[in-house]
């Protein structure tokens, strides 16, 4: 390849494209994205242009910062001058004013990212073009002490040049909390979420470290808000890939970069670039590794890195839980426990964009009515009838008020009006705050009847089943109702059908959230060889996924034998595990 002139940026697009270095889906879409900009930056109508000068000021500051372990200058990997070559050098036409306002940086632990970004926030508190004072930059987290991490290392950077130049020893000062730059009056400082008074920033550079702990978009929210005033302000995502599978940075940042990085969606101000595996089975083959830990890609350090992941990886293998490793070494979300009902990771691939046609199909109906005063559910499993033997599944959930809304969507981490708004579930329209029985029975009875459904069976847990039992017998449903007895004996065959099902993509579902919530939540209680869903762990939030499983128990089936009584099959000495 002829490298003559071509700034590291793309030449590290053009390397990565072209196969020369190893890379992920998602990192070959980063480097597509900018080769296919170049080529829209000559059309008038394109609002950016590409300035490569721009970036290479910042490359120069950050490779004279001394690196905090051994005090010689940093040297950056190619990837890293990427990253810097994508947020410094594409800038608005007319303005000047960098392109990107918000950045997703993603790879494995070690990868990099915390150095990188904290010389960043040095070169913008002492270097930096706009404004011209009170830049404000701010490293953030979930925790307090997750919140110095980046703080601690920009202030560690900060000491070794202050060291070295009497002028930056001149015009900085660090106390305990705080770095300042005298000349512009600028300032670095790390906040989380109990920080006090965080509505009165003025945020040129927020730092949001490690968001897969995040439980909301509070902080992300917070820093976006206080940038109203700035010509180039920037959100900088940087995290590994983690366990909350129901935290923002999964549910809503990883999907929404993936479809900005394929297409799907356009976003021309949020760059984003993960490094990661493509597979699960990729870290059998050490040849990959370099998709989720880009630093292999410097040969300098290529043994080390190695041989500190074949290490961990062995000795997770030894222990048999992978989790961990596959999360902090591999950069795979997967789900808290291996303990969890589903692989998230699994659960992700059987969603589609578009739920297939369900007109006068058959159909397998869940009921989980818990506790009244708090979250119920119905869950329906559609077989498809195809070549493949599929199902797709979906559920509705009906939302309590006792002790108020608002309480519930702060205990719950979830938005219940805009999911009821966007048609996933009902909120209860009693006073008191109860579940209202009737609207679960008539959303129930016109689903059935608006798509013409072919009820095959409505598999209810008896707990507080009686008044819903005789309001069914009303609408001529008596002989579709089917106990399931809430124990392994009954539960623990279809919950092992159903997870290897998600496995081999015989289930898909139209990422429905509190389906997904519910999926990501379930952990299971194992008794020797049987297994069920823990009802005692996260119990308002799994409802979807009992009634699904209560479902199950008769879609199972449905492919399998003719159908028969299930209450009879149930209450007979047949039935066995």
């Amino acid at each position: 390849m002829t490298t003559e002139r071509i700034d590291p940026g793309t030449l590290y697009a053009k390397k990565v494209v072209s196969g020369e270095i190893t890379a992920c889906k998602k990192v070959i879409k980063a480097c597509q994205r900018h080769l296919r900009d170049l080529e829209r930056a000559a059309d008038p109508s394109f609002e950016y242009e590409y300035r490569p000068e721009k970036a290479k000021k910042v490359i120069k500051f950050l490779e004279i910062l001394p690196d905090i372990s051994t005090g010689k200058p940093t040297k950056l990997a190619l990837f890293q001058k990427f990253i810097v070559y994508m947020l410094y050098a594409w800038r608005n036409k007319e303005t000047g004013f960098r392109r990107f306002t918000k950045a997703y940086i993603s790879m494995a632990r070690k990868g990099g990212k915390s150095v990188l970004v904290a010389g960043l926030a040095l070169y913008e508190l002492i270097y930096g073009e706009s404004p011209k004072f009170d830049r404000q930059i701010y490293a953030t987290a979930n925790s307090r002490g997750q919140a110095r991490t980046v703080f601690k290392m920009i202030s560690m950077q900060l000491k070794k040049i202050r060291s070295q130049s009497k002028a930056i020893r001149k015009w900085t000062k660090i106390i305990q909390n705080e770095i300042r730059y005298l000349k512009d009056d600028c300032v670095i400082m790390p906040l989380s979420r109990d920080t006090d008074n965080l509505d009165s920033l003025n945020v040129l550079i927020g730092i949001l470290d490690e968001y897969h702990t995040a439980s909301n978009t509070k902080m992300m929210e917070v820093l976006e808000s206080s940038q109203g005033q700035q010509d180039q302000g920037l959100i900088l995502i940087i995290s590994t890939a983690g366990f909350k599978l129901n935290g923002p940075m999964y549910s809503q940042e990883y999907p929404y970069v993936d479809d900005i990085l394929s297409g799907r969606k356009e976003n021309e101000n949020y760059f984003a670039i993960v490094y990661e595996q493509d597979d699960e089975e990729e870290i059998y083959d050490e040849s990959t590794w370099i998709k989720s830990n880009p630093l292999l890609e410097v040969e300098g350090l290529q043994k080390k890195l190695l041989t500190n992941l074949r290490k961990k990886l062995k000795e997770a293998l030894d222990k048999d839980d992978l989790n961990g490793t596959l999360v902090k070494n591999f950069n795979l979300w997967q789900s808290a426990s291996s303990e969890s009902f589903v692989n998230g990771r699994d659960w992700k691939s059987c969603g589609v964009d578009t739920a297939p046609e369900i007109m006068g199909k058959p159909v397998y109906i869940g009921v989980d009515l818990s506790r009244t005063e708090d979250l119920s559910a119905l869950s329906f499993i559609y077989p498809l009838e195809d070549e493949d033997e599929t199902f797709y599944v979906d559920s509705h959930s009906f939302v309590g008020t006792k002790g108020g809304l608002d309480n519930k969507i702060e205990r719950d981490k979830l938005d219940y009006r805009a999911l009821s708004k966007a048609g996933y579930c009902t909120i209860t329209d009693k006073k008191s705050g109860i579940i209202n029985l009737q609207q679960v029975i008539d959303y129930m009875i016109n689903h059935i009847q608006e798509n013409d459904l072919q009820v095959e069976g409505i598999f209810y847990d008896p707990y507080n089943i009686s008044l819903f039992l005789n309001e069914m017998e009303k609408y001529g449903y008596e002989d579709k109702l089917i106990e399931v007895r809430q124990g392994a004996r009954t539960l623990s065959e279809p919950t092992k059908d159903f997870r290897l099902n998600v496995f081999d993509r015989k289930i898909i579902h139209s990422i429905n959230p509190l389906l997904n919530t519910a999926l990501h939540n379930a952990m299971v209680k194992k008794v020797n060889d049987t297994i069920q869903i823990n009802k005692d762990l996260n119990r308002e939030k799994i409802d979807p996924a009992a009634a699904m499983m209560n479902a199950h128990t008769g879609a199972m089936f449905h492919y399998k034998q003719d159908k028969f009584d299930w209450n009879t099959y149930y209450e007979s000495e047949e039935f066995t595990l």
